[in-house]
Parts: structure tokens; C-alpha cells; sequence
């Protein structure tokens, strides 16, 4: 069953090819193209194309479909190429002539990317609530543990004190850059793009701000070649947005298996939250965020293949965009995971008690004795001098004293007021 079905037999061979891993992929967009054809229906009604009872019926076997979709029930048999040929036939086996009649004024091409825009835009907005999620654990951190002193590095050298509050609350507001981008994103799908049909609309008198309506969007893709253009922008879109939390994650992923390690020795886990060694028994290994930070890292690089496989393709609708689908709908799903568990796991972290009056660590404060010598009334250059040679002589002796008060700093985290940036 096809959708542009003329009545002759494609070869097998090709069919594979080009068919690829549709009818896997569909499943996730499969709801998506019903309530698309439920806000279709309707507009053909209210144009005169089709009849009051011919919507109902229609309305009433999507519903089937719909409740199929949601119970796990619906398939996409090997006969069909995707989704959308799979629910027409179900239609017209249901309803005869009438299902037939969903597809007029409409192409592939706009169904394919409406489902799409619809799925996009309700995936990221679920992206968009796990990351609060993620957020407020990383504060209530924050504020549990802000009084707990943590060595800071710089080239990963000993370099000045920082705290737990202020490393889980750095995480947290970066998380509010990385919705910035999901905002941005989400409006750059929030138009409408049905009504397009094949790229360069249609001559029935369509109304597309009924569609536009009915599903829910902000507003219209007005353009039609535009509309079938943005096929490929918004993934390039989407992929730079998904990039970028993931970075954060996998950044701070990093962190915790190396704060993990007994070099450093900041934090541990439950036992229960790691995994062991085949053949070393004293191992506790941080496995899981070692895959977040690998699973991250694939995800960043899902924009290139997205720029490089849209790069240069002129107006108009290509069979390479079907080539966008899969590893972005893949990297949807697999953040919302990475999001999910990021956020069970750091829950249960241990922080330990560090003994910053550890050799190691002497140097710690060398910045801060620097400021007590300028506060006293030496100069900046001079006061440099005067620590470096203590340290140079091995005669430095740290001061722990010194507090820092100014905003977003050690004894100063503003928590409230990250809190207060987070979009809403």
C-alpha cells in the first residue's frame, strides 16, 4: 500500500532502500499524523469538501487508530512504507469511499512534516520539563551542601577554593542557556506547515488557519516553499539545541567521574549506583555517567550530519530529508532518558568532608592571602611577589579566612536569584 501507488510494481530491491527503517521510526510520530488528520477533516468539512457525517465517520475511525496508538496495539505492517499509508488504508478498510477522502488537498510531503513539527514541538517541551527537573535537584544541592568547601582547578591544577554550592549551582545555570536554545527552538516549529501539500500548495480553496488552530499552533509557516523548507532547518535547529544540554551533561558527567576517582575522592555513590570489575573487587566504577557523557557526546554530534546532508539542496522537497528522521527522533528519546536517570542518580550522591589543610591543597588560598596583603594597604604587584616568594622558599603558610561575599561567589551563591532566571 502506497500513497503514490500508479498501478505498476516497484522493484524489491529498491523498494528496501528506499523505504529504509520507516515503519520502526513511524511509531514515534505515529499520533501525531492522527491529530493532524483529525484538524484536515474538520478543515474539509468546514470548506464543503466533504459532509458533516462523512467527518464524523472520519473522526470516528482516527479515534479507533488513536486508541490503538496509545494502547500499543497499532502496527505498521511490512506491506505499508510509513505511517501515513498505513492509517489511510486502516481508514478506508474501516469506512470504505470516506477514508479515501482524507488525503485530498493534502501531500505526503505536508503530512510527513506536520506529524513531525507536532512531535518536535511536544518533545521539546517534555525536554524542557525534565530540565527543570534537573534544575531544581542541582539547587536543592546547592543549597544542602553550600558550606562544603571543594578544591577548584584550572588546567587541572590546584588552583582556588570553590564548594559544592557552587559547583552544583554552576551546572543549574547553565541548564537556563540550554532553555533559551529549547525556546528558540520550540517557536521555530510552532508554525503550521500543512497546507504546503508537495511545496507550492494547493488549488482547492484549503483554509490553513483552521488547521492551524485545531492543532495547536502558535501560527502558520504562511509561505508554502518556505513551509517545506523548513524540513531540514528545523532538525539543524533542533540538533544545535539538543547539543548544547548535551554538553552541559556530558561536561558534568565528566566531573563526576573524576571527582569520583580516589585521586580526587570528593564524592562517591551507592553501591547500588555503580558497577564492579570482572577480575578487581575493590572497584566502584561511575558506569552511568560514563555512558551519559558517551551518549552525550553522540547526540553533539548529530548537528554536522544534519548540515551535511541539508547543506546544499536547493527548494523543493528531496528524499534525502527522509534521512533526517531517524537519528533525530533517536536523539530525542535518548535525551529524555539521559535526563531522567542524570537526575535519579545525582539525587544520591555523597558528598565527603575534604581536608583542605592537605599538602596537596596549601596553595589553595595563595590568591586570597594575596587580597588580606592588598586590603592592608600594599600593592597588588607587590603583594604577588611577596606570596610567590613564600611559596618559591617553601615558608607559605595559608590563611583560610578570608570570605567571598560578592555576588554569584563562594559565600554569596544567589540561589533565588538563579532561580528567578529560569524560563518559564
Amino acid at each position: 500500500m502506497k500513497l503514490w501507488d500508479k498501478g505498476f510494481t516497484i522493484d524489491k530491491q529498491i523498494e528496501q532502500f528506499t523505504v529504509g527503517n520507516d515503519r520502526e521510526i513511524d511509531i514515534h510520530i505515529a499520533k501525531y499524523d492522527v491529530i493532524a488528520s483529525k484538524a484536515h477533516a474538520k478543515m474539509l468539512q468546514k470548506i464543503g469538501i466533504i459532509t458533516v457525517e462523512e467527518l464524523v465517520d472520519l473522526l470516528s475511525g482516527l479515534k479507533v487508530l488513536e486508541d490503538q496508538i496509545e494502547n500499543g496495539s497499532f502496527v505498521i505492517d511490512a506491506q505499508f512504507e510509513d505511517v501515513h499509508s498505513k492509517i489511510e488504508f486502516e481508514l478506508t478498510k474501516q469506512l470504505g469511499e470516506v477514508g479515501k477522502k482524507i488525503h485530498t488537498a493534502r501531500s505526503r510531503n505536508d503530512q510527513v512534516l506536520v506529524a513531525l513539527h507536532l512531535y518536535f514541538k511536544d518533545n521539546l517541551l517534555d525536554v524542557k520539563a525534565k530540565t527543570k527537573t534537573l534544575f531544581e535537584t542541582l539547587l536543592q544541592l546547592a543549597d544542602t551542601h553550600k558550606e562544603k568547601l571543594l578544591p577548584g582547578y584550572t588546567h587541572l591544577q590546584v588552583a582556588m577554593p570553590s564548594s559544592f554550592g557552587l559547583w552544583f549551582s554552576a551546572y543549574a545555570e547553565l541548564l537556563i542557556d540550554d532553555v533559551y536554545l529549547l525556546n528558540a527552538a520550540i517557536k521555530t516549529v510552532d508554525q503550521n506547515p500543512l497546507g504546503s501539500a508537495a511545496g507550492y500548495g494547493s488549488s482547492f480553496p484549503i483554509d490553513r488557519n483552521i488547521t492551524t488552530q485545531e492543532m495547536g499552533f502558535e501560527t502558520l509557516k504562511y509561505n508554502v516553499i518556505a513551509a517545506q523548507m523548513s524540513r531540514g532547518k528545523s532538525e539543524r535547529t533542533i540538533a544545535a539545541t539538543l547539543g548544547s544540554l548535551a554538553n552541559t551533561m556530558s561536561r558534568f558527567a565528566m566531573d563526576v567521574c573524576l571527582y569520583m576517582s580516589q585521586n580526587f575522592g570528593f564524592i562517591t555513590f551507592p553501591d547500588e549506583l555503580t558497577t564492579g570489575s570482572s577480575i578487581m573487587p575493590h572497584k566502584k566504577n561511575p558506569d552511568v555517567f560514563e555512558l551519559i557523557r558517551g551518549k552525550c557526546n553522540k547526540i553533539q554530534a548529530l548537528q554536522t550530519e544534519m548540515i551535511l546532508i541539508t547543506n546544499n539542496l536547493p527548494s523543493g522537497y528531496h528524499r534525502d530529508f527522509q534521512l533526517l528522521k531517524e537519528n533525530t527522533i533517536a536523539a530525542f528519546e535518548e535525551l529524555k532518558t539521559i535526563l531522567d536517570i542524570f537526575n535519579y542518580a545525582i539525587q544520591q550522591i555523597v558528598v565527603k568532608d575534604i581536608d583542605l589543610n592537605d599538602d596537596k591543597y596549601k596553595y589553595l588560598f595563595t590568591v586570597d592571602n594575596i587580597n588580606n596583603l592588598v586590603v592592608d594597604g600594599m600593592s597588588f604587584r607587590e603583594a604577588y611577589q611577596k606570596i610567590g616568594g613564600q611559596v618559591q622558599a617553601g615558608t607559605y603558610k595559608p590563611d583560610m579566612s578570608k570570605e567571598h561575599s560578592h555576588i554569584g561567589s563562594i559565600h554569596n551563591l544567589c540561589l533565588e536569584d538563579i532561580r528567578g532566571k529560569f524560563p518559564e
